[in-house]
């Protein structure tokens, strides 16, 4: 595998990161005093994958806001120091090999320069409120950081936390390995102690989404990505690590035995989830640095999907790679949310390959609902490319594949349509995200007839020079035909 050199220095600071894309043309500074409620998610979204957005003093809040500095897969390579080509490879590399964290005195965790206690964090902290019928602010970027109460192991997250009242937040928590700690902490009658890590540097909040194995640190795999230890302090009020450069820091613990009522709220598919009893973490303190910067992500847009998709890409990559080498590279689409739709680029070898292909990569994650399988000639990158390969590859009768009954992602809404569980019921946890998986070979034949499989291309296409070709200063003279300069 190849060697990368470490990540750029702008890429490892979350402040250096942002000047460098200020300097560069890509950070929009709105106006003071943008409402929180609606009108700064409206504007992050308006702008998204165009330019980050950087709002000061928002709803009267000292602390600013900035959203969007991830909503380009361009942009995500360029601070991993790689081409976007080279951008599995590189996170891939990082995934397998971890790089242990530095811990740090107190005293020099920039993220514990200021601390409070007893405060409410929608007075201390600029919390929007994103979608039309959210209920209330919500921390959406938010790095979840606990502790395996049986290994001391720590595991970092992406949850989405409602701030609704002074000292405790409800948190959606998917049956992943945050949600094992936390079973584990209630079967002893004990709360889980995490930390709500917000305002990090663009690899350490990519880590957090690596799909690793439990009890593998993602901070470690942040090091890793940065080529050098991260740096981390143990929290005020437990004994969490937590990235030392950070902007602000909640301590907190999720509460055994303690449900809420969380919801309805815009999630990555683009529909609101349900409103449910969740489970609760009660705050003992923020601490953060001297003039912090709040990160917010926009549900659902570019900044949202390629942070969950990419570590993704990767992993999935890696899985197939291990029983088929001749799988070239994967994409999840944003049609698909980057969770659901999988893209798979193959060298064919053996006709029934593509199915096997694709039934392996429903084993790697629950999530993926459709998989397409094409050749090494379609760019997978392009979905303009995939739909013409279905197009003109794909027979229903002999190459698609359906398994039905299979787990999906719980909020996928279409895995409900036909259940009934009573009036303003919800299905019960072992019966939610109940789907249907359907794959597509979208491969040509090994052997064919002449022709008749051969992409049509035009000797040069991808070769003329047309910047020394097309001459500029020319006007024509479409009476004469004469060519004028």
């Amino acid at each position: 595998m190849t060697t990368f050199a470490p990540a750029p220095a702008l890429s490892t600071d979350l402040r250096r990161w942002l000047a460098h894309l200020s300097d560069t043309g890509r950070v929009a500074v709105i106006r003071e005093g943008v409402k929180l409620e609606h009108q700064l998610a409206a504007i992050a979204k308006r702008l998204d994958g165009r330019q980050a957005v950087y709002f000061p003093r928002p709803g009267g809040h000292d602390m600013p806001v900035v959203s969007g500095f991830m909503s380009r897969r361009g942009w995500i390579a360029e601070a991993m120091g790689v081409t976007e080509s080279q951008l599995l490879q590189r996170f891939r590399q990082a995934a397998e090999n971890p790089l242990p964290w530095r811990e740090v005195p107190t005293g020099e965790a920039l993220c514990q320069q200021v601390v409070q206690k007893g405060v409410d964090p929608r007075e201390v902290l600029p919390i929007p409120t994103h979608s039309e019928h959210d209920n209330g602010p919500y921390i959406t970027a938010g790095l979840v950081i606990a502790r395996n109460p049986k290994t001391g192991a720590q595991n970092v997250s992406i949850n989405r936390i409602q701030v609704h009242s002074k000292e405790r937040m409800a948190i959606l928590m998917l049956p992943r390995h945050l949600w094992a700690f936390y079973k584990e902490a209630e079967a002893r009658q004990q709360p889980l102690d995490v930390a709500v890590v917000i305002g990090v540097d663009p690899l350490t909040l990519l880590a957090s989404q690596a799909i690793a194995p439990l009890d593998c640190d993602e901070l470690e795999i942040a090091g890793a990505l940065h080529g050098a230890p991260l740096r981390v302090v143990k929290c005020l009020t437990n004994d969490v690590r937590v990235p030392a450069d950070a902007e602000v820091v909640i301590e907190g613990r999720i509460l055994p035995g303690v449900k809420e009522l969380e919801g309805p709220f815009g999630e990555f598919p683009k529909y609101y989830s349900a409103r449910e009893h969740r489970e609760v973490i009660q705050v003992d303190a923020i601490t953060h640095r001297r003039d912090p910067v709040f990160h917010t992500i926009v549900p659902a847009e570019m900044e949202h999907l390629l942070l969950g998709s990419i570590p993704r890409e990767a992993t999935l990559l890696a899985h197939l790679q291990r029983s088929f080498p001749n799988v070239l590279d994967v994409h999840l689409s944003i049609g698909g949310v980057g969770r659901y739709h999988l893209f798979v680029k193959i060298r064919k070898t053996h006709e029934g390959q593509p199915k096997n292909v694709i039934c392996a990569a429903f084993g790697a994650h629950y999530d993926i609902k459709q998989v397409v399988v094409v050749d090494d000639d379609v760019e997978v990158h392009d979905p303009l490319q995939v739909e013409w390969a279905v197009a003109t590859r794909f027979q229903a009768d002999r190459d698609l594949v359906v398994i039905a009954g299979a787990q999906g992602s719980v909020l996928d809404p279409s895995t409900t349509v036909g259940q009934e569980f009573g009036e303003n019921s919800a299905p019960p946890s072992h019966l939610q995200g109940i789907s249907a998986k359907m794959g597509l070979d979208a491969t040509k034949p090994v052997v064919y007839h002449e022709h008749v499989f051969t992409k049509v291309r035009v000797p040069g296409e991808d070769t003329e020079d047309l910047d020394a070709l097309i001459d500029t200063s020319a006007r024509v003279d479409f009476d004469t035909g004469k060519v004028q300069r």
